[in-house]
């Protein structure tokens, strides 16, 4: 007795210890899950190798930079009062917040030259928002996905009617001419970004036009780059709104009924793996179709992913790796997304000149009636007012892909990605086809 005494007097201190010693008590504040002065640490080292010019080249040094500033950002933008309520919180400083650092010259050029070239010729981008769609698609309820089908295009189709009569409207009160209006603001916000949207446009604008499409370009883009910034406001306020009204938001849920199913599983590494495998082969999938059909890549892989999901034709272990793999993404780099989406894709000179009075006012009219003419419809059809006006409203009136993961992101919606992607990609090309056709009317 007195030794089984003894023996528990002497664990004692080893538990006691444990906790005087625990690096991570759970009321300290947190960055990234980090306690914060390491956190800090980790900001002070990369903010030394960025400016004594030591960061590593490539890869290793973009990805460092995009993870820590955008996290850094992040952080500071959920406390800022205003714009955590209202303006998108983390998601909207991470992005303006870089583009300021690059803007006024606080970002050294070889560190935006190297983020730059990560996001674009090095495809985080793609590799992003591939782990995305299929993680989510994949996670989806096939028989509700099924149910969702065509429909979907109808709040799409409601995006563009109510996008156009409103800048129609604003336009003749703010002194725009229709045409100005409709053809110089309103189709290239909805025409799915620049390479999709505005590029194109631009070559049609040309062609019937007879001015050159660098002409056109210089004019569009002053147009998609603040109608990105309003779709990013608008969809914290569409969050903030549904909060309020429950009744009008399905939490992420397209119509009831249609969600993730969260079926709980432990997280596997080997299973990580072969999500990261699936999401890179269905990519590569949409790239090779896109050789043959005349469909963006990315509507063809969110065809893909779909059928093989209504077909059942993935083992449920690779479904539960895309899950978890896209959960990971998710989790882990959407900040630094968002950095290197303020480096890389939002030009601030061109947004502060576009800065009139009646050229804000008509910008935001066009994001305004989008997003009333998706919601509308959307809910003629069965859907959410609030997930119908952010996924094919917003998602229609952003800069593309970029602008999918911010507006999801300041919505708390990243699960709505496969439709966002549909109202960007296919959006946009039925943007291109009434631009094609209207355009003659006006000459």
């Amino acid at each position: 007795m007195g030794q089984t005494a003894k023996k528990l007097e002497d664990t004692q201190p080893l538990q006691n210890d444990k906790k005087t010693y625990d690096l991570y008590p759970k009321e300290q504040v947190k960055v990234m899950g980090l306690p914060i002065v390491w956190f800090a640490i980790f900001l002070l080292v990369t903010i030394v190798t960025v400016y004594t010019g030591t960061l590593p080249t490539g890869m290793i040094g973009s990805l460092l930079v995009m993870v820590v500033f955008g996290e850094a950002l992040g952080w500071i933008g959920d406390r800022m009062p205003i714009i955590k309520s209202y303006l998108g919180g983390g998601a909207i400083v991470a992005i303006f917040g870089s583009a300021y650092m690059v803007y006024s010259g606080i970002l050294p050029e070889s560190v935006v030259t190297g983020v730059d070239e990560f996001m674009t010729v090095g495809g985080f981008l793609d590799f992003y928002i591939a782990a995305l769609i299929t993680g989510s698609i994949l996670g989806m309820n096939s028989k509700v996905l099924m149910k969702i089908g065509v429909r979907y295009f109808v709040p799409i189709f409601g995006a563009v009617l109510g996008a156009m009569l409103i800048a129609g409207l604003v336009g003749f009160f703010v002194g725009f001419s229709i045409q100005e209006a409709v053809l110089v603001i309103a189709l290239p916000i909805l025409g799915g970004g620049m390479g999709a949207g505005a590029i194109p446009m631009a070559q049609v604008y040309s062609e019937f036009l007879g001015q050159p499409a660098s002409y056109y370009i210089s004019i569009l883009v002053p147009a998609l780059a603040l109608g990105n910034v309003f779709a990013i406001v608008f969809a914290s306020l569409l969050n903030s709104l549904g909060n309020k009204f429950p009744s009008l938001s399905g939490n992420g849920q397209l119509i009831p009924g249609f969600k993730l199913e969260e079926k709980k599983s432990t997280f596997d590494i080997s299973k990580m793996g072969i999500g990261l495998l699936i999401a890179l082969l269905f990519f590569a999938s949409g790239q090779l179709l896109g050789a043959i059909i005349p469909l963006h890549p990315y509507a063809l892989m969110i065809i893909l992913v779909a059928i093989a999901k209504i077909a059942n034709l993935i083992p449920q272990n690779v479904v539960e790796g895309a899950s978890q793999w896209y959960q990971f993404v998710a989790k882990t780099w959407t900040l630094a997304l968002l950095f290197g989406i303020g480096v890389a894709f939002t030009d601030l000179n061109a947004v502060l000149a576009a800065l009139s009075l009646q050229y804000i006012l008509l910008v935001a009219g066009v994001v305004f009636g989008a997003v009333l003419g998706a919601g509308l419809l959307g809910r003629l059809v069965g859907f959410y007012p609030i997930e119908s006006a952010i996924s094919a409203g917003l998602c229609m009136a952003n800069m593309g892909g970029t602008g999918d993961v911010a507006v999801l992101s300041a919505s708390k919606r990243m699960q709505l990605m496969p439709f966002a992607q549909i109202a960007s990609r296919l959006g946009g090309a039925l943007i291109l086809l009434i631009a094609g056709l209207i355009i003659p009317l006006f000459l």
